[in-house]
Order: C-alpha cells, then sequence, then structure tokens
C-alpha cells in the first residue's frame, strides 16, 4: 500500500461543484457566450482551462480574453465560496487513512490556505500548495511534480484522490497510484474510461487507496 496520499481540492475535498457551474457561466456571459448545464460542464470540462473554454464558445482564445474569461470567473467563484461546505465525507475519509496527507490543488495558493485554515483541515496535512501565479487553468502534472519533490517522495510512494482525467494523467506521469471520484467535476463514464478506479463517495475512494487498487 502507498504510504502517503495526495488529496484533490476542488471537487474532490470541497463540495463547490454548484458553484464553479455559476462562475463558469458568469464567465462565459461576460464575452457572450451560452450558458452550461451542470451535465454539459461535468461532460465537457478540460484542462487546460483555455481549450474548455475555446470547446464550449467554439472559437480559438487568445491570452487576453482566457485572461478576462478567468478573472471574471474567479470574481464570481470568490463571491460564492464563504458558503460552500467540504464534501459531506470528507473528514471521516481523511481520518481513515493510515500514513501521511497532503494537499494539491490548482486554486491560487494564498486564498487557498485561508480555506484550508477555515475548514480546520491544516493539522491533517504534511504540506498544502495551491497555484502561485495570477492566472491558471493548466494541467496538473508539472504541479504535482514540483508537490512531491517538496515533500521529498518518490511518485510510487503516493497515491492521489482526485476527480478528473487529468489528476489521472499527472499521477501515471510520476509512477503514483489514483482513485478517482465520481462526485466532482467529471461525468463519472469518462472517469472510467480511463480504467482507474473510481469511487463514488470519499470514504470508498481511501478504503480503494488502502487495498492498493490500480486500473
Amino acid at each position: 500500500m502507498s504510504e502517503h496520499l495526495i488529496w484533490d481540492w476542488n471537487g474532490t475535498l470541497l463540495d463547490d461543484l454548484t458553484l464553479v457551474i455559476a462562475a463558469t457561466n458568469a464567465s462565459l456571459a461576460s464575452v457572450g457566450g451560452p450558458a452550461v448545464t451542470t451535465e454539459e460542464h461535468r461532460r465537457d470540462f478540460r484542462r487546460p482551462i483555455r481549450d474548455y473554454y475555446a470547446h464550449v464558445l467554439r472559437r480559438a482564445i487568445d491570452e487576453t480574453e482566457f485572461a478576462k474569461l478567468d478573472t471574471a470567473f474567479h470574481e464570481h467563484y470568490r463571491a460564492g465560496l464563504v458558503d460552500c461546505t467540504l464534501t459531506p465525507d470528507a473528514l471521516e475519509a481523511m481520518s481513515r487513512w493510515p500514513g501521511t496527507q497532503s494537499l494539491l490543488s490548482m486554486f491560487f495558493h494564498d486564498e487557498l490556505m485561508v480555506e484550508i485554515e477555515r475548514h480546520g483541515l491544516m493539522a491533517r496535512l504534511k504540506r498544502v500548495d495551491g497555484l502561485r501565479a495570477s492566472i491558471g487553468g493548466h494541467r496538473k502534472e508539472a504541479y504535482l511534480i514540483d508537490h512531491l519533490a517538496a515533500l521529498q517522495l518518490d511518485g510510487d510512494r503516493c497515491v492521489l484522490i482526485g476527480d478528473s482525467v487529468d489528476d489521472a494523467h499527472a499521477a501515471q506521469a510520476v509512477g503514483a497510484r489514483c482513485v478517482l471520484y465520481a462526485g466532482g467535476f467529471t461525468d463519472p463514464e469518462l472517469l472510467e474510461a480511463t480504467g482507474l478506479p473510481v469511487a463514488h463517495s470519499l470514504l470508498e475512494a481511501v478504503e480503494l487507496a488502502k487495498a492498493g487498487a490500480s486500473g
């Protein structure tokens, strides 16, 4: 069994899908785009996020327009973040893991740290890393490499629990195992298509991680 568990944040430990859909629609509206449903977002979302916007808007997105979309998204997201709660079984799931734990998010680091403190998670986590840049939306792989380096851990000693195909790709790139959570941002069929274990609760995800399940 892997000794270290790396958690994803948005859509995994944090139950923010409803807010993300609302913020996405506010962002799209800022450039005259269409509204998307939860089902459409879970089916179509991808990283880099600029590619997702291009898909929805059916045209290319340059850096300037992506910056506008990203700013509009986060303005709406921040306004609703205070009302977001953890996924119902998050704390119990974290308590079930026998080894060390950390968290890697693509949300802005300073704001992430405030949220981790607000939800009382800091003592449970060996390290927390978020995005240290003004504009994000990138794939997670490079950030996971840096996270592991800071922890002085090899990927094959770790398991990642996340809710996206990008989480799966990042874990595979560093030799880590991965369990995917079906209650977040991604349609479960897309997660199952990776061939990796898919859990329908965080408690189940931790049990799969403990059991050493792999795709």
